[in-house]
């Protein structure tokens, strides 16, 4: 430890001896405090202005923040922090992955910024439940993973989005859509098609679930459906927000996304928007699909648009035992489109193709590609140049018709 972390952990502790733990204390309060500390010790021995602007900083964040990783946090270039143990602390910063300088001092501080992340989520994480999702106050999403799974752990995955959405203006502007390609999304979420965004990890699929969010009527009734709340929809007055629970030690029992699936059909919804589907709930969300609630979105992992259907297929026989013909008919009758998106080498995220599922015959889903990213090249610096072009036109058009959109 060298003098300044010597410095900061003395001055720290004279600051928790000072505060007044039998009243809550205001953050002003506590800031008055570390400040007087630390004019007070600067009398003793010289403290330069920027080490007691650092020091003051570092110290508040260390009792009524996150500690070090505050820093990253209110960072609104920084959009992934990953923390591999104590020691290795790598964060994403305009696409690239980057090693930070600081270091936690040791697996007890690092479990406590775990601990008071999760309590305020009302969750639990420990040895007996070593794995937890939860989310910040800014909408930031948590991944927790401690040992003794997470070998050289405790691991803590922090994705965060930006305070002000990204809207469909922006990535049209750095190119993720085409102004056309986004201008066909509208007309599709105001005519009620059901969608399902795919895509890898990183590829913005919440992002663009936000942003496709945009073109929804405010006059209707959403429930969205989560496992950590994330989703940024704004505009929409009528807006039910529902988010999963763990089980815990107080005997309160799991609520998963199915039960939410089958609550919020009961809540007489305009669109249901699920978060993710990752395992059974993807038959209660294609019952959602097929029971006139129309215009619902979700999104999903896959590598591809005809991959996140053979997925659906996969997670909906995890979640009830029916026939696999069964199963793609309730895909082809509820999916009406799937938006597939992608990272692409030079790190950029593009909207790759948008397919229509047309129909079911000879025991296959049948799909309509609409339009797909075309590669043209790569200029200088290593970016790819490319566009969406349209494929062919969309076959079904009932809805649209029925919305009245020529």
């Amino acid at each position: 430890m060298n003098s300044y972390q010597k410095c900061k952990e003395k001055l720290k502790e004279k600051v928790i001896e000072k505060i007044d733990m039998s009243r809550l204390c205001e953050d002003d309060e506590v800031r008055e405090i570390i400040d007087g500390i630390i004019l007070e010790e600067s009398t003793k021995y010289y403290i330069s202005l920027s080490e007691k602007r650092r020091l003051s900083r570092e110290i508040f964040h260390s009792i009524r923040r996150l500690d070090l990783l505050q820093e990253l946090i209110d960072n609104n270039e920084v959009t992934e922090i990953m923390v591999n143990g104590t020691e290795n602390i790598f964060v994403e910063i305009n696409g690239r992955i980057q090693k930070w300088e600081e270091t936690f001092r040791s697996k007890e501080k690092l479990e406590d910024v775990i601990q008071q992340i999760v309590a305020k989520c009302n969750r639990v994480v420990n040895e007996a439940s070593p794995i937890v999702d939860a989310r910040l106050m800014n909408g930031a999403r948590v991944n927790v993973v401690l040992a003794p799974v997470a070998l050289n752990g405790p691991i803590l995955t922090i994705r965060r989005f930006p305070e002000k959405p990204i809207e469909m203006e922006d990535l049209i502007h750095i190119g993720s859509i085409s102004r056309e390609g986004a201008d066909f999304l509208r007309k599709l979420v105001i005519s009620k098609y059901n969608i399902i965004i795919s895509g890898g990890t990183g590829s913005g699929k919440t992002t663009f679930l936000n942003a496709l969010s945009e073109f929804i009527p405010k006059d209707e009734r959403i429930i969205t459906i989560e496992d950590s709340a994330e989703l940024q929809i704004r505009g929409i007055s009528n807006l039910v927000k529902l988010e999963t629970r763990n089980a815990n030690m107080e005997e309160c029992k799991e609520i998963s996304i199915r039960d939410l699936i089958r609550t919020a059909l009961r809540m007489r919804p305009d669109r249901v928007i699920v978060g993710e589907v990752r395992g059974g709930e993807a038959i209660d969300m294609l019952q959602c699909f097929n029971t006139g609630h129309d215009g619902s979105i979700s999104t999903g992992h896959a590598n591809s648009a005809i991959d996140m259907l053979s997925r659906i297929e996969t997670m909906a026989l995890m979640g009830m035992d029916l026939p696999l013909t069964a199963i793609r008919r309730q895909i082809a009758s509820g999916v009406d489109i799937v938006i597939h998106l992608g990272r692409i080498r030079d790190k950029s995220r593009k909207v790759m193709e948008i397919v229509e599922v047309t129909n079911y015959e000879n025991g296959e889903i049948t799909l309509n590609t609409i339009y797909r990213f075309c590669e043209e090249g790569t200029e200088k610096g290593g970016k790819v140049l490319g566009a969406l072009v349209k494929m062919s036109e969309i076959k079904n058009i009932t809805k649209w018709k029925a919305a009245g959109i020529s």
